[in-house]
C-alpha cells in the first residue's frame, strides 16, 4: 500500500507515476479528496471533544459549588451527539479511504520501461544455446501422453479442464525437480519453510491479492479463507505485525507448495499442457531487507533463479517488465523466460520482484533503523522455479527424435540414477 503521506505531498509525482500503470488520475484526486474531508473531521472531533471535556469539568465544579448546571449539561449532552454522529462519519470515510487506496499499485521504479502491456519490455541478458533438432519437435503434452506420464484426460474427468495426473517417471521428473531446487536454495542461505496452504483474508490483503484480485482466487465458502495462489502469501505474511530485529535482516525463505489459480480471464490461452494449470507446485523465494539493500537483493534474487536454470542446461533470456505488466504489488519485476522448442519462443519461468514497503506497509512489517525508529522493511519475492513450467521446458528441450527425454546431467541422482525416460 502507498503511503497515504506521500499521496498527499508529492500528488502531481503520484499521478504520473501510477497513469503509466493505467490508474486514472481521477481516482487520485478523489481519493485525496476523501483523505482531506477525513482529515479535517478529526481535527472538528477533536475540537468537540475538547469542548466537551471542558464542559465536563465546568459541569463537576458547579454541582460542587451547589449550582444549577442544566444548561451545561444540555450543551454537553448535544455536543457528545454531534460527537457520535462525527464520529459514525469519520469510521465510513476512514473504511472508504482504505479501500481506495487498498486497489491503487505500488509506484513503479524510474528504471521500470513505460508500457501499459507487455510491449516493451527490455531484455537485459539471455543464456544458453537453443536445442538444434534436426526433427520437428514436439509440445511438451504430446511428449508426456506418448511417454504415459502425464494424463490430462483423466484430470479433466476427476476435477475438470486444466488438471491433470502426473504418472511414474513424470511424477518422478516433478518431485526431482523441486527437489533439486529447495536443495540449491538451501545452499545458498534461504531457510526452508513448510507454510500453511490455506490462509485468512488479512494475509491475502497484506500481500496485495486483496480485495483487487479476489475473482483470481479459490476461496472457501462462508469461511474468509483462501487456497493460497503462491508460497509468497504465508512466506511474506510470516512477519505480519511484527517488528523484526534488524540484527537479523536481511530474512531469506524458501518454500515447495501447491499454488492454486482460478485464472480468471484467461479463457482460451495455454488451454493444453503445463503452462497454465489451476493447481501446480512451485517453489518460491521471498526476501525482507533494509530499504537500502532491496535493490542489490532484487539481482542476487534474479541472478540464483538464473542460476538453477543453468544448472538444467536450459535456454533462458531475463526481461524487465513494463510498469503495465508487472505485478500490482511490484516496483520492478525481472521476468526469466525459458526457450521452449515446439512453439519456438520464450515462455515466463520465474517472475522475481522488488515490493519495496508496499507488501511490508499493508502487512505493516517493521524495523528498527540504526536511530531506534520504526520503519518498513522491503519484501521482494521470487518464484525458484515454476516446477511444471520447468518440466515442460525439460521435456521439449531434451526430447529425442525416437520420442524419449534425455534426464538432464543435474538431476539424474535426483531420479535415481535414470538417465532416460522412456515408455
Amino acid at each position: 500500500m502507498l503511503d497515504l503521506k506521500l499521496i498527499r505531498q508529492e500528488t502531481d509525482f503520484v499521478k504520473e507515476k501510477l497513469a503509466t500503470r493505467g490508474v486514472d488520475p481521477a481516482d487520485i484526486d478523489a481519493l485525496s479528496a476523501m483523505d482531506a474531508k477525513r482529515r479535517e473531521l478529526i481535527t472538528k472531533t477533536e475540537t468537540m471533544k475538547a469542548q466537551r471535556n471542558t464542559v465536563s469539568d465546568e459541569i463537576s465544579k458547579m454541582k460542587r459549588q451547589k449550582q444549577n448546571a442544566d444548561d451545561q449539561i444540555t450543551e454537553m449532552r448535544q455536543v457528545s451527539a454531534a460527537i457520535k454522529a462525527a464520529d459514525a462519519e469519520l469510521d465510513t470515510l476512514k473504511a472508504q479511504v482504505q479501500d481506495a487506496a487498498a486497489h491503487l499499485p505500488n509506484i513503479p521504479n524510474d528504471n521500470v520501461p513505460v508500457g501499459l502491456d507487455e510491449t516493451g519490455s527490455v531484455e537485459i541478458r539471455k543464456w544458453g544455446e537453443k536445442p538444434n533438432m534436426d526433427f520437428t519437435p514436439k509440445a511438451h503434452y504430446e511428449i508426456g501422453e506418448n511417454l504415459d506420464i502425464l494424463d490430462f484426460e483423466r484430470g479433466a474427468k476427476v476435477s475438470g479442464s486444466r488438471y491433470l495426473y502426473y504418472l511414474g517417471a513424470g511424477a518422478h521428473l516433478e518431485r526431482a525437480v523441486y527437489n533439486f531446487f529447495l536443495d540449491e536454495n538451501t545452499k545458498a542461505g534461504f531457510k526452508e519453510v513448510l507454510p500453511p496452504y490455506i490462509v485468512n483474508d488479512a494475509s491475502m490483503y497484506g500481500t496485495g491479492q486483496f480485495p483487487k484480485f479476489k475473482e483470481d482466487v479459490y476461496s472457501l465458502e462462508g469461511q474468509h479463507m483462501t487456497l493460497i495462489p503462491t508460497a509468497e502469501v504465508p512466506l511474506v505474511n510470516y512477519y505480519r505485525n511484527e517488528v523484526i530485529p534488524a540484527e537479523k535482516l536481511p530474512v531469506w525463505f524458501t518454500a515447495l507448495t501447491p499454488a492454486f489459480r482460478s485464472e480468471a480471464g484467461s479463457a482460451g490461452r495455454d488451454t493444453r499442457g503445463l503452462i497454465r494449470l489451476h493447481q501446480f507446485n512451485k517453489v518460491e523465494m521471498v526476501k525482507f531487507c533494509e530499504p537500502e539493500d532491496s535493490w542489490n537483493e532484487l539481482e542476487a534474487l534474479t541472478k540464483h533463479a538464473e542460476m538453477l536454470l543453468q544448472k538444467l542446461g536450459l535456454a533462458y533470456h531475463v526481461i524487465t517488465l513494463t510498469t503495465g505488466d508487472m505485478s500490482f504489488t511490484a516496483a520492478m519485476t525481472h521476468d526469466l523466460e525459458v526457450w521452449f522448442p515446439e512453439q519456438g519462443t520464450y515462455r515466463e519461468i520465474s517472475s522475481c520482484s522488488n515490493t519495496t514497503d508496499f507488501q511490508a506497509r499493508r502487512a505493516h512489517i517493521q524495523y528498527r533503523d540504526d536511530n531506534g525508529k520504526l520503519q518498513y522493511v522491503h519484501a521482494l519475492n521470487g518464484s525458484g522455479l515454476a516446477v511444471g513450467r520447468t518440466v515442460a521446458a525439460i521435456l521439449e528441450n531434451y526430447q529425442n527424435e525416437d520420442g524419449t527425454v534425455t534426464i538432464p546431467d543435474v538431476l539424474v541422482p535426483y531420479m535415481g540414477g535414470m538417465t532416460k525416460i522412456t515408455k
